[in-house]
């Protein structure tokens, strides 16, 4: 019985959890317009553009090792707002990609994006191609891709691993703008140090969503932050609770739940 006991403060957090997303999505797809900060490293976006436009220079977009998941589609999305940008001034775009499902996709999205930009005649199929699955393999493709085309701009989003030092190191030495980011925080010291900008963390998830404004994005952003907010509550009043014992048996509940 204790060890069932002790399950009900999980099950409970789960719930509020998942129900505050919800309200969170369907206010989204109802037309509540949420505010969300604008990051920083969203700005060189269109410095970065704007540069390999005076240049003429090619701009590389690389969504790392990731598949079809919600890394992979979050990177495409970011893609999608660079491309519609792009197309606005005629700039090349060049898409590898280290998985087949995921550059089926990132195919779609490329040519959905010059359509939305009003540019399909602009669309080259060749811009978006599949590489190789392995990590190394990979990585001397994208690489080699940057010394031949000399790009710009290279934009790197999505899961990201040993290859990625390669990557910002190589875009450094051609002189490109580089923004990057990931969930994967074992490479982030690495962007930090050979990008122009990086965008750490959760940050990945909001820019996205701050680009898209897709209700189901903004949404779920929101309800996880007022989740956050409620861990951060919970965690002050159980210490309190935990330490101020004399301030009576109604204490106790407060206690068991955020503590136990």
């Amino acid at each position: 019985m204790e060890h069932a006991a002790d399950k009900w403060p999980a099950a409970i957090f789960i719930v509020v959890w998942s129900l505050a997303i919800l309200v969170a999505i369907i206010r989204a797809q109802r037309g509540k317009n949420y505010f969300i900060r604008r990051i920083p490293g969203l700005n060189a976006i269109d410095e970065a553009v704007g540069r390999a436009t005076e240049m003429g220079r090619p701009i590389l977009m690389v969504p790392g090792l990731s598949g079809i998941g919600v890394v992979g589609i979050q990177a495409l999305a970011i893609f999608s707002y660079i491309i519609k940008t792009a197309a606005k001034f005629g700039n090349r775009i060049i898409l590898p990609t280290a998985d087949p499902a995921l550059y089926t996709v990132a195919e779609e999205v490329v040519r959905d994006s010059y359509n939305a930009a009003g540019r399909p005649e602009d669309f080259d199929p060749n811009s978006v191609y599949f590489l190789s699955d392995r990590q190394f393999a990979f990585a001397s493709g994208v690489a080699g891709t940057i010394f031949r085309e000399k790009v710009a701009a290279s934009f790197m989003f999505g899961d990201f691993f040993a290859e990625s030092l390669i990557f910002a190191e190589t875009g450094n030495q051609v002189g490109a703008i580089q923004v990057a980011g990931t969930v994967q925080v074992t490479q982030i010291p690495f962007f930090i140090a050979a990008c122009d900008y990086t965008i750490i963390g959760d940050e990945y998830y909001a820019a996205s969503a701050y680009i898209s404004r897709e209700p189901t994005l903004l949404g779920s952003l929101v309800g996880q932050d007022f989740c956050k907010a409620l861990i951060v509550l919970a965690v002050i009043i159980g210490t309190i609770a935990i330490s101020i014992p004399q301030l009576g048996p109604g204490w106790f509940f407060i206690k068991w739940f955020t503590l136990s």
